[in-house]
């Protein structure tokens, strides 16, 4: 785990960031913020690619909580079957459909404790749909922004939640915003797990990385 980057270093890095893509995206299909609720719930130990290829019809005919209650759970499994633990998934976004229409009007509230109060939903969830949905700036910490934080030392820390403190207490405001898709994104297509593409990393100059490939 490498050491906490200075400030004048997490800027930099950001402004190339920033440079490269301004308006960086999520990758989970969506139509509205219960339809991005429901696919980041099914994109635990998932693809984004594989749960976009589900969710693509399903989205047609449940866009809503009612909806999902309406479609039932076995016909919701004939959906999302390609998916990891679909089975669990099914059941949670079942319950959660219920909670909504019976709780909250049908309507995804906005609220982090309520949230994450919702079956099948972590901690990471509730962050995604503030921050995708009503540009709040939360972070979503996943595996690739935990790897890249505490490889380059933008936001180290043991566990999710230090990372995620990190972020929060270390990152510029002016990259509050974007700052987890970025980093996302880095993890995902440059700096990888097994094999990290350092030499064409447009932050391998400012990167404390000791193992970097060649």
């Amino acid at each position: 785990m490498a050491s906490q980057l200075d400030y004048h270093t997490i800027s930099a890095i950001f402004e190339r960031f920033r440079a490269a893509e301004p308006e960086p995206e999520g990758e989970l299909a969506h139509v509205n913020a219960y339809t991005l609720l429901v696919a980041v719930t099914l994109s635990a130990q998932a693809t984004d690619v594989g749960v976009n290829r589900a969710t693509e019809r399903l989205f047609r005919i449940a866009d809503t909580p009612q909806k999902m209650l309406d479609l039932g759970e076995e016909g919701l499994i004939e959906h999302i079957k390609t998916i990891g633990l679909y089975r669990n998934k099914a059941r949670n976004v079942i319950k959660m459909a219920r909670i909504l229409v019976e709780h909250y009007g049908g309507a995804v509230p906005t609220s982090r404790a309520a949230l994450e109060s919702l079956p099948g939903v972590g901690r990471k969830t509730p962050n995604v749909v503030l921050n995708m949905h009503w540009a709040h700036p939360a972070q979503a910490v996943d595996t690739h922004i935990f790897r890249v934080g505490n490889r380059t030392g933008i936001c180290p820390g043991k566990d999710v939640v230090a990372v995620e403190r990190a972020l929060e207490d270390h990152v510029p405001v002016e990259y509050q915003r974007h700052a987890h898709h970025w980093l996302i994104l880095h993890g995902r297509y440059t700096c990888k797990a097994r094999r990290p593409l350092c030499p064409t990393c447009l932050i391998r100059d400012l990167c404390p990385y000791e193992e970097k490939t060649q």
